[in-house]
């Protein structure tokens, strides 16, 4: 494209002999623009802008130091050159201050307003070309799917890319100068951090580190960084950037744990279910024995000796029904059965555990607030699904036990249906929401870690996926999707009318 040059000079002969020798230069391409005072200067700026303004510093109506601020206002890429023939050393400085390219005295050889004026299209090409190459960068580091991080010697933000900010729950602009490690490092791993941030700065090998980081709910990601740092004046100069690289690993990890623990429930297998046999008998023979013994209490005449009896009976009935219930969660997470294949009705497996478990809601002051749609079918284990909720609404009475309110839903759309079972009690620390499906992770005194894990298990197996979003002091909701179930249609053979087919006898 032609360079646009805008001349404002009041001296019309003037400023026609500089269009010819700007227009008749071997080493331009430019079409130029007269203007004979500053408003019209302006008007001519903001309509067609300019690359490059020559313009005399004394105007008719205004002064061309006083042009310099607007007319960049109207051409942020335009280059101002001044013109004139009295001027001192503080009027040139002036200029410059005010962001003029260059100050020509009158009178001036055709050679240097040409070299100037060369110049000042040069270093708009050049300002052009770093703009573009800017955002090409930029569009890379904000499309790519990766966690860019760019750190300052200091360990301070200086580059914080959209992929990150989502991640983190900082936006671009607030994480700039932000201490990265202390902010979002998980505390127990900032040291490693560091030490690897550190060996960069101060040599020049590159270095992996996986840590976690704190996502925007408090949660711990874990994530693996490439951090490779930036050099002033080449090989062994000062860093001054140490780019950061980041993929997060979590579900990875969260998978290769869950392929080890399945490992090692397999292997445990074969010793399960040889120790349920071993344990059911005596667990059995033990009920039996109480069951008589309680008979044989009943029979008492006593009263101050036949209640206390009766009390440690139930006791210890209690924790036989809970040996008994373990040893059951256990068997279904080493070797569980494969689900039967039927269409179920969510709605109805929600509706049939909370009408099962009404007594315990009502013992624990728990409001039941039902928001059950209709054709929400899956196609599954209607007995294992009961598990799963039954499992998910146990939880939620066991974190509300002075009392809440716990809403049981199923709904869907075209492709999936969904129940959810939501408390509001105290919620899940975010810290630990990666380990609460882990077998025999529990953070209750008496529970066995495994409900969750036989949740996930059975979801698993109906090629589903359990999501839990929690707020502190607001609750936790456990939402469990599933490929919608959708019937064939049925196929009608045709209707036949009354006339006869061909060739049938009359």
């Amino acid at each position: 494209m032609r360079a646009r040059i805008l001349i404002v000079d009041d001296n019309t002969s003037l400023a026609g002999n500089l269009r010819d020798v700007l227009e008749g230069a071997r080493e331009l391409d430019v079409e130029v623009a007269l203007a004979p005072n500053g408003k019209q200067g302006l008007a001519a700026a903001r309509r067609d802008g300019f690359d490059v303004a020559v313009v005399d510093v004394k105007l008719p109506d205004a002064s061309g130091l006083e042009l310099i601020a607007p007319l960049r206002a109207a051409a942020p890429h335009g280059e101002i050159v001044l013109v004139t023939g009295f001027a001192t050393v503080d009027t040139a400085m002036a200029a410059l201050r005010a962001g003029a390219f260059a100050f020509i005295l009158k009178s001036f050889r055709p050679e240097e307003l040409i070299s100037t004026v060369a110049q000042a299209i040069e270093k708009i090409s050049l300002k052009r070309e770093r703009e573009e190459l800017e955002r090409r960068y930029r569009a890379i580091v904000d499309a790519a799917d990766v966690l860019i991080l760019g750190l300052n010697a200091e360990g301070r933000v200086a580059l914080f890319n959209p992929r990150l900010s989502a991640l983190t729950g900082v936006s671009g602009d607030a994480a700039l100068g932000m201490p990265f490690c202390e902010t979002l490092v998980d505390e127990s791993e900032q040291r490693r951090f560091n030490q690897s941030f550190q060996g960069v700065v101060e040599g020049d090998a590159a270095a992996e580190v996986e840590v976690g980081v704190r996502d925007a709910v408090g949660a711990i990601r874990r994530v693996r960084w490439h951090l490779s740092g930036v050099r002033s004046g080449g090989r062994g100069g000062r860093t001054d950037l140490v780019y950061g690289i980041g993929i997060d690993v979590t579900e990875r990890r969260a998978l290769e744990r869950r392929a080890a623990d399945a490992e090692a429930l397999n292997a445990m297998a074969p010793l399960a279910l040889g120790l349920a046999h071993e344990i059911r008998n005596p667990l059995n023979a033990a009920v039996l024995e109480l069951h008589l013994l309680s008979r044989g209490i009943d029979r008492l005449s006593d009263e101050a000796i036949r209640e206390p009896m009766k009390r440690r009976v139930g006791i210890v009935e209690a924790e036989i029904g809970r040996l008994g219930r373990l040893l059951g969660e256990f068997l279904e997470l080493a070797r569980p059965r494969a689900p039967h294949r039927e269409p179920v009705d969510l709605a109805r497996v929600v509706r049939d555990v909370l009408d099962l478990e009404e007594e315990a809601l009502a013992s624990h002051r728990v409001e039941v607030v039902r928001d059950l749609s209709d054709d929400c079918f899956a196609l599954g284990d209607v007995e294992k699904l009961k598990q799963v909720v039954l499992n998910l609404v146990v939880n939620a009475l066991d974190v509300m036990p002075d009392g809440g309110v716990l809403r049981a839903c199923a709904s869907g759309d075209a492709h999936e249906v969904w129940l959810s079972i939501a408390d509001t009690g105290p919620g899940i620390d975010p810290t630990i929401l990666a380990e609460i499906f882990d077998p025999f992770f529990t953070t209750k005194a008496a529970g066995t870690g495994l409900g969750l894990a036989i949740v996930r298990k059975i979801v698993d197996q109906h090629a589903g996926r359990v999501e839990v979003n929690t707020h502190a002091a607001e609750g936790t909701t456990v939402r469990v999707r599933l490929p919608r179930f959708t019937p064939e249609p049925v196929s009608r053979p045709p209707t036949t009318g009354s006339t006869p087919p061909r060739g049938a006898g009359i």
